[in-house]
């Protein structure tokens, strides 16, 4: 973990604590260099999801004592900092932001074996990938009025 693992999660961290506090670059900054992290070590993803996600997975508490416990407080914290000053959609929460975030980068480069086959779709790779993301994002997060009647 020491060796591999935490080396590679480095540059993502450092990554998102150098974008600015608006959350579309906040969230930019995590799915661009979750990507560059997955191109340059792509037996995380897999590794995640079996060792991590996974019930009785060997990896699941050192995730939360040494591998990445700080970078989804970091995020989760810009977040709602950017939703307390309405440059966020008031209907998410945060935590869960930082959830999606994961599920837009991790999951599908972890199921891209099952889903390239499935759409017979080689020619999508990480490019697609951080573009499919960031579309999805930009519509998602905007900060817009809530419509009378309707809860944040």
């Amino acid at each position: 973990v020491g060796e591999r693992v935490q080396p590679a999660i480095v540059p993502l961290r450092e990554r998102v604590a150098a974008a600015s506090r608006d959350p579309s670059e906040v969230a930019e900054a995590f799915v661009n260099g979750m990507v560059e992290t997955i191109a340059a070590h792509p037996w995380l993803p897999p590794l995640w999801v079996r060792e991590v996600l996974c019930e009785g997975g060997a990896l699941r508490e050192l995730l939360f004592k040494r591998i990445v416990p700080q970078l989804p407080h970091l995020l989760a914290r810009r977040f709602a900092a950017a939703q307390a000053q309405g440059k966020l959609d008031p209907r998410l929460d945060p935590r869960l932001l930082v959830v999606s975030l994961v599920g837009l980068t991790l999951f599908p480069a972890a199921g891209a074996p099952i889903w390239r086959k499935l759409f017979d779709a080689d020619d999508l790779g990480p490019e697609a990938l951080r573009r499919n993301a960031l579309a999805l994002l930009d519509r998602g997060m905007a900060a817009r009025p809530v419509r009378k009647g309707k809860k944040p």
